[in-house]
């Protein structure tokens, strides 16, 4: 069965939450392909709800192009036309004959895995990526990632959809283990890539920004597992690795606290690597439009993995429990124990460093009367019987320089106290 997600959909984190089932792991290229699906679709947008189709030529994508196919259903609701399939969609399923609808689509077949979920996009008015697994029609167990992505050719409706999709045969186990040293090595040689700017609704989306070459094997484990803390791993390769495991809780393929304390151990190795690196770092928060904020620097950098448009009071707590871990000296690698031990959690450690952040409390000042009592005075005036032991006194100037006592204020008068707040000062 699929697992669908909308690129934009917020969910909510608190608490413990219930574990899904992930879905298969597929290799660093089928995910890179997703990725840059989904960025070049923004890259469209220029403030529009959604591109426009004018905008769209696939058949000129050479990157992605060929595992793709263009649907358009202005006619049709029902029964969207095949406007364009890509050669190498056409040649997995055979299709050499063309496809004019989505009824032509044969049951079963890769590219139904694309037509089949074209509704969502309908439903969900945004980018709809899945992955999922399903036995093709020469037999082969394969592995897919696809990604939906709405086009409107008026500029409010939608009324095409493009659909990029990636794939792969299971192989016997001596295959597999032949093709993961391939895709290492071409890691290795990759060059690096910088995102595009992020969605309509977030500042920097939580995908990898740049790649760099990889020379440890912790980068094709489950995100965030068998990591060596004190590798030699580029700051690039430290956030994207967090931000896979931030993807994960986000997108609810592992919402539990073990999963989430994970994430943020990763943001925080990334956070003092960062610290070490300035310059890498500003151009990475340049490249998500963020700036480095000098009272609260752990918030660019929870921003940067979870993404700028996650929660704002998710966003706060998990800065709160990153500056805990910088104040208190916590080292490379040791948020996650922390958090996992800590009394309260990740809950506890907020708790903690809001606590530290509050001013000391400040002692009562002490009554002016006191020291008033003692001190000299400058003359004495008979007003006749007084009740209250300090007066504030109305006074005027005469001619001959001396000053004539009119009245007291009454004893209530808010500037009698601020007066003897000001002489015992």
């Amino acid at each position: 069965m699929d697992t669908l997600r909308a690129i934009d959909t917020e969910i909510d984190e608190s608490g413990v939450e219930p574990r899904m089932d992930p879905p298969p792991a597929i290799g660093t290229d089928e995910r890179r392909m997703h990725v840059r699906a989904y960025n070049y679709w923004v890259s469209l947008l220029d403030g529009r709800p959604y591109p426009s189709i004018q905008d769209l030529d696939p058949a000129g994508i050479e990157d992605f192009g060929p595992h793709s196919v263009l649907m358009d259903f202005s006619r049709d609701p029902e029964n969207p036309t095949i406007a364009f399939l890509g050669a190498g969609l056409r040649d997995e399923g055979e299709h050499q004959d063309g496809i004019a609808s989505i009824a032509e689509v044969p049951s079963g077949s890769l590219l139904s895995r694309l037509t089949d979920h074209y509704l969502e996009i309908i439903a969900n008015r945004a980018p709809i990526g899945f992955e999922a697994e399903f036995t093709n029609h020469r037999g082969a167990n394969t592995l897919y990632r696809g990604i939906l992505m709405p086009f409107s050719s008026g500029g409010e409706e939608i009324d095409f959809v493009y659909g990029v999709i990636n794939w792969k045969e299971v192989v016997t186990p001596e295959q597999a283990k032949a093709l993961n040293q391939e895709v290492k090595h071409s890691l290795h040689e990759a060059p690096p890539a910088v995102a595009w700017a992020d969605g309509p609704n977030a500042a920097c989306a939580p995908f990898p920004v740049a790649q760099e070459p990889r020379d440890t094997d912790w980068f094709d484990a489950e995100p965030g597992e068998g990591y060596d803390a004190t590798a030699d791993i580029g700051l690039a390769d430290r956030l994207a690795l967090a931000r896979e495991t931030a993807d994960a809780v986000r997108h609810a393929r592992a919402r539990t606290r073990a999963a989430l304390y994970r994430a943020l151990g990763l943001s925080y190795d990334f956070a003092l690597v960062a610290e070490a690196q300035p310059e890498d770092y500003a151009e990475l928060l340049a490249d998500c439009g963020l700036k480095a904020q000098a009272r609260a620097p752990m918030t660019p950098v929870v921003k940067l993995v979870f993404g700028a448009d996650y929660d704002k009071t998710r966003l706060t707590e998990f800065a709160a429990a990153l500056s805990y871990a910088r104040r208190t000296g916590v080292g490379l690698g040791e948020l996650r124990a922390l958090l996992e031990t800590h009394d309260g959690g990740l809950k506890g450690i907020v708790a903690a460093e809001r606590a530290a952040r509050r001013p000391a409390t400040r002692p009562a000042p002490a009554d002016p009367r006191t020291q008033l009592r003692t001190a000299p005075a400058r003359a004495h005036v008979d007003l006749g019987p007084v009740e209250e032991e300090f007066l504030l006194l109305v006074g005027r100037r005469e001619a001959n320089g001396s000053v004539a006592i009119l009245t007291p204020l009454a004893p209530e008068d808010k500037m009698l106290e601020r007066a003897l707040r000001t002489l015992a000062g």
